[in-house]
C-alpha cells in the first residue's frame, strides 16, 4: 500500500482522490487549504495541519491546486513540501501551471533527492470521476515508471513528454486545441440557429461527420441544452489561455485565434460568467449575434 499526500481537493482533485482510495492506498489531506473531504476522511484518510506534516507521512505527495502560485506557496512555504522530501518521497503536480516556473520548481525539489513529475490532466470532472483522464507527463523515465500505477488509477491515456516542464507545455497545447474547437462549435451552431437550422439536429448530423470531436458531442449538447453548470471553469480556461499567450510571447509566436477565444471568454466574464463551464462560450458568440440558440 503507498501512502499519498493528497493537496488540492476541489472539482478535479476530490474524485482523482476518491479513485486512488478505492484502489487501496492510504491518503493523506491537510486542512490548510481546503477542508477534507468528510467521505474519504471517513472512509480512513488522515487529516494533518500542513503539507510538511503530511509529507512527512507520504511516499508520493499529489498536488491538485489552481495556479501557479498556489504550487509555490505548499511546495515551499513555511511548513512546506520541501521541508520534508527526502529521496524516499516523489512530488507530483497534476495542477495546470507555468512550463518555466515548473523547470524552477522540479530543480529545487531535486536538490532534496526527491523526485518531481509535472503531471496536468485533461477530462475535466467527468474524466476524473470515471478515472479516464488524460495525464502529460514531464519528468525522468525512471520516476514515471514508478509512478505510473497511480497513473493508471486515474486515467487512461497516460504519456510521459519528456523532461520536466514538457508536461504542462502539452497541457498548454491541449487547452489551445480545445479553446479553439469550443470556438468553433459554438460558432457553427450559432450560424445555423440563425440561419433557421435547428442546432440540436445540426448537431447530431455532424456527429457523424469529419466535423465530429469531443467538444462536438459533449460541449455541443452542453450548448444546445444550456446546461453551463462547471465541469471546467470558463477563468480555468482563462488561466491556461494566460499561460499559452505570455509563452508564446516570450517564444516569438503568433497565436491569433487563441487570442481570440480569450477575448470570447472575457466576454462570458463581463456576463458573469466566469463561473460557467467553458462550453457556455456560445453565449458570448450569442451576445455578438443578438440571438440565442436556445429560443
Amino acid at each position: 500500500m503507498t501512502t499519498i499526500a493528497f493537496i488540492g481537493t476541489g472539482i478535479m482533485g476530490k474524485p482523482m482522490a476518491e479513485n486512488l482510495q478505492k484502489a487501496g492506498h492510504q491518503l493523506v489531506f491537510t486542512d490548510h487549504y481546503n477542508e477534507a473531504p468528510a467521505d474519504l476522511v471517513a472512509n480512513g484518510a488522515q487529516v494533518v495541519h500542513s503539507p510538511k506534516a503530511a509529507t512527512e507521512l507520504a511516499d508520493y505527495i499529489i498536488l491538485m491546486v489552481p495556479n501557479t502560485p498556489q504550487v509555490e506557496e505548499v511546495l515551499f512555504a513555511e511548513n512546506g513540501v520541501a521541508q520534508a522530501l527526502d529521496a524516499s518521497k516523489t512530488v507530483i503536480d497534476m495542477s495546470s501551471i507555468s512550463p518555466i516556473e515548473t523547470k524552477t520548481f522540479a530543480a529545487k525539489v531535486k536538490e532534496t533527492g526527491a523526485e518531481y513529475l509535472d503531471a496536468p490532466v485533461s477530462g475535466g470532472e467527468v474524466g476524473a470521476i470515471n478515472a479516464t483522464l488524460t495525464i502529460m507527463v514531464g519528468g525522468s523515465e525512471t520516476a514515471f515508471a514508478q509512478a505510473k500505477p497511480l497513473f493508471d488509477v486515474m486515467g487512461q491515456n497516460i504519456n510521459l513528454v519528456g523532461d520536466n516542464g514538457a508536461g504542462q507545455v502539452c497541457k498548454v497545447a491541449n487547452q489551445i486545441i480545445v479553446a479553439l474547437n469550443i470556438e468553433a462549435v459554438a460558432e457553427a451552431l450559432v450560424f445555423a440557429s440563425k440561419a433557421g437550422a435547428d442546432p440540436a439536429r445540426v448537431r447530431e448530423a455532424l456527429l457523424g461527420g469529419f466535423a465530429n470531436s469531443k467538444v462536438l458531442e459533449v460541449h455541443g449538447e452542453r450548448m444546445v441544452k444550456g446546461t453551463f453548470e462547471p465541469g471546467f471553469r470558463i477563468q480555468l480556461h482563462q488561466k491556461d489561455l494566460n499561460l499559452a499567450l505570455t509563452g508564446a510571447e516570450a517564444l516569438g509566436v503568433s497565436l491569433p485565434n487563441t487570442r481570440s477565444a480569450q477575448n470570447l471568454f472575457d466576454a462570458c466574464v463581463q456576463l458573469g460568467g466566469e463561473g460557467w463551464d467553458h462550453s457556455a462560450m456560445i453565449r458570448a458568440i450569442e451576445e455578438l449575434a443578438n440571438h440565442s440558440i436556445r429560443q
